[in-house]
């Protein structure tokens, strides 16, 4: 990868960081009010709320996570960035622009998502004995 596209890739994924960190925390409400009753109708979906959120913010941590590892081995080891770290094969430049913190390319990322994949039956007497 050449200097300028890793220049573009640490700018890409420093924007990231500074919208991801500028967005916050997403805050739901809390299930009742200290004073009041809670509302036995209305509590299953603010618990719903406050489990969606804390498992956006547990994402975005991990995500943050990722884009800092990402601007380490930019700096660190720029040769590697870019390379997809099960297959050492180019992660796409398209993959890269949506996901600059991406280190496996889709290929290997849905075998190991998926790995009972390609192992589908094909006829129906595959498993008969």
């Amino acid at each position: 990868m050449s200097p300028e596209q890793l220049q573009k890739f640490k700018e890409l994924l420093e924007k990231f960081r500074r919208d991801m960190v500028s967005a916050g925390d997403q805050k739901a409400e809390p299930i009742h009010q200290d004073a009041e009753r809670p509302d036995e109708d209305g509590q299953p979906l603010t618990e719903m709320s406050q489990a969606i959120s804390s498992s956006r913010n547990q994402n975005r941590s991990v995500i943050l996570g990722q884009i800092s590892a990402a601007l380490s081995k930019i700096q660190l080891d720029p040769d590697d960035y870019g390379v997809c770290d099960q297959c050492d094969e180019d992660i796409p430049h398209k993959r890269l622009e949506i996901m600059p913190w991406s280190t496996s390319c889709v290929r290997c990322l849905s075998k190991k998502e998926n790995p009972l994949r390609g192992a589908t039956r094909r006829n129906l007497t595959d498993f008969v004995s």
